[in-house]
């Protein structure tokens, strides 16, 4: 059996030393002094180490039934869920005139880490909720606001959203899904959908789908495509539930993990649904859910690697195995424990400069969502939108990864389902895959984004980074950190010069490249929030401020990701710099 502990003296570093945010000037920032996100951080992970870690094997082994055209959860789910609703966890950042908390999103993020960690599965019902509340809350109408938001808030009513249907996964032109606009301004939706993660289950009394479909005069492609709410159960004038409404669950998906969370096929057979913002606009507000999803896959994919690596190093803490090469330092047992070999040394250090790094790059991201919501700061928004795809494509990537890695410190018996470490990799597995699968998220960085708004979003990243390099030019401690940082940042310069020179003459020469360049701003992504995590960390030393011991091993990892990961980047520029040739030589018929 695995266990998990919120890593919240590590959530509390980068708040407060890293990113500083009582200092801030984001609305709402002030009142998040040490106490009162200690105060929170503490009680989620007591939630989640209490509540729904010992759910997670549960949901894995039980998974979800259909019966009847109802779906039932694990045993647990009901019970957590009501617990979670109860301590108010679902309404953390959500708007007070609909009950919610307006806690800054940063809040938010660092709590939803903690509950991914403990059961991905679980919270994938408040956490798909919370995307289509905001889809909701940005592009509804009064009335549609009032009628489904404080409900949607409380996770009375959950949400999901309903894009993929069988012929048809990231090109959504192809959608078959129809809308037939009626007399009195609803509409008619007929068509199946696929892949729908909590589309049917019995933890809320109503679910309130965000529905894609073509309503007619829209033309072809995605410009024909409008946002429809569908309510599962249709909702009076009065805010009480009438009428089952004609949409149901056809059939629970197998899969791979997240057994947890129900994934149905979900027909619409002449369902009823209210337009969602514009006609024809529907990707528009879709995207604003999209974009938050794919912070939060990109947040899970290093939230199971955390949760995998606590378990990995415990393991690697205890097991007996082998003798140290320079000695035996357990001269009274049998052998050493494994982690006093170098290999197993190695594999941990690549998990824990990883998760941190990646915790730090996502705690950033929200700080950014957060100036661009609570104070219009256009800047921010820019250069989230450059991370997003980042965040997502190369923290699921690397997550995984890890996740493997930690399975791996248990050898043969993480291989056995019993022990737990299996579903880690299982789990993070999907991570890589929806909310726009991993290769599509490179194809839209370097497709779309680098040169967005003429690429002024790139070159402030690039300006950050040579401004955080040139800061601490006077201090010679820092140049083992900066100075690998400024080498990469150049490399991912050099990289987007090729994309320049050979991109518009053959696309395919930078399309070739897509994946390498996100695994390469990745890299650099991490490097700078190394950097920054060094320089916080020497300060509080020479301050005398904080845990000495934790300090030192920030300096530590954040000196193992300089020299042993951030290299990576040479690799992915030289890929890069091959062109499109090697990858497109063979012709369909040759592989």
């Amino acid at each position: 059996m695995t266990s998990y502990n919120a890593p919240v003296k590590d959530m509390q570093f980068l708040l407060h030393e890293v990113l500083k945010i009582s200092a801030s000037d984001i609305p709402g920032y002030a009142d998040l002094d040490e106490g009162f996100t200690a105060a929170v951080l503490d009680e989620a992970g007591k939630v989640a180490s209490e509540v729904l870690a010992p759910l997670n094997a549960v949901g894995d082994r039980e998974g979800c039934v259909l019966e009847n055209g109802v779906v039932r959860t694990p045993k647990g789910f009901d019970a957590a869920f009501k617990a979670m609703k109860e301590g108010g966890w679902t309404a953390l950042d959500c708007d007070p005139d609909y009950g919610g908390q307006g806690l800054p999103y940063l809040v938010n993020t660092a709590v939803g880490e903690i509950f991914v960690s403990a059961n991905m599965a679980f919270n994938m019902y408040q956490g798909l909720t919370h995307g289509a509340y905001s889809a909701i809350h940005t592009h509804g109408t009064a009335e549609q606001k009032a009628k489904y938001l404080p409900k949607m808030v409380s996770c009375d009513w959950t949400g999901t959203m309903n894009l993929t249907e069988p012929h048809c996964g990231t090109d959504l032109g192809l959608m078959r899904t129809k809308a037939e606009p009626q007399a009195d301004g609803s509409y008619l939706i007929t068509g199946q959908k696929i892949f729908i993660s909590a589309g049917e289950h019995d933890l809320a009394e109503n679910i309130i789908h965000l529905v894609l479909a073509k309503a007619p005069g829209g033309g072809e492609g995605t410009r024909g495509v409008s946002l429809f709410i569908v309510p599962k159960v249709l909702v009076n004038e009065d805010g009480s539930l009438g009428a089952r409404n004609a949409v149901s669950c056809g059939k629970l998906e197998e899969k791979m993990g997240i057994h947890g969370n129900a994934t149905c096929v979900m027909n619409y057979d002449g369902a009823r649904g209210w337009l969602l913002g514009e006609l024809h606009k529907g990707m528009k507000a879709m995207f604003t859910m999209m974009n938050e999803a794919r912070l939060g896959v990109g947040l899970q994919g290093y939230a199971v690697a955390e949760a995998a690596y606590q378990n990995a190093l415990a393991y690697a803490k205890d097991r007996l195995q082998g003798r140290a090469v320079t000695g035996a330092e357990n001269p009274n047992g049998p052998a050493d424990p494994l982690i006093v070999h170098p290999d197993i040394r190695r594999n941990l250090m690549e998990q824990k400069s990883f998760v941190e790094g990646a915790r730090a790059l996502t705690f950033w991201g929200a700080s950014l969502i957060d100036a661009a919501h609570r104070k219009g700061d256009a800047a921010a928004d820019g250069l989230v939108g450059l991370l997003t795809p980042v965040i997502k494509g190369f923290q699921t990537d690397k997550g995984f990864e890890m996740a493997v890695q930690a399975q791996q410190i248990w050898g043969g018996h993480g291989y056995i389902e019993e022990q737990g470490m299996s579903q880690f990799a299982r789990d993070a597995r999907i991570a890589m895959i929806y909310e726009g699968a991993n290769g599509v998220q490179a194809l839209d960085l370097v497709g779309r984004k680098l040169a967005q708004d003429g690429g002024k979003h790139v070159m402030a990243f690039f300006e950050m980074v040579k401004a955080e390099c040139k800061a601490h030019e006077a201090e010679p401690r820092m140049a083992e950190y900066t100075s690998p940082l400024k080498a990469a940042s150049k490399q991912m310069q050099a990289a987007g010069m090729f994309f320049m020179q050979n991109g518009m003459k053959n696309p395919n020469a930078a399309l070739a490249g897509s994946y390498d360049f996100m695994h390469l701003m990745g890299h650099v992504c991490l490097g700078l929030m190394w950097t920054r995590i060094a320089r916080a960390a020497l300060t509080a030393l020479d301050e005398g401020r904080g845990d000495a011991a934790f300090l030192r091993t920030k300096l530590a990892t954040a000196r193992f990701y300089m020299t042993r990961q951030l290299p990576a980047c040479m690799l992915h520029l030289a890929r890069i710099e091959s062109g499109a040739e090697p990858v497109m030589a063979l012709e369909a018929e040759a592989f």
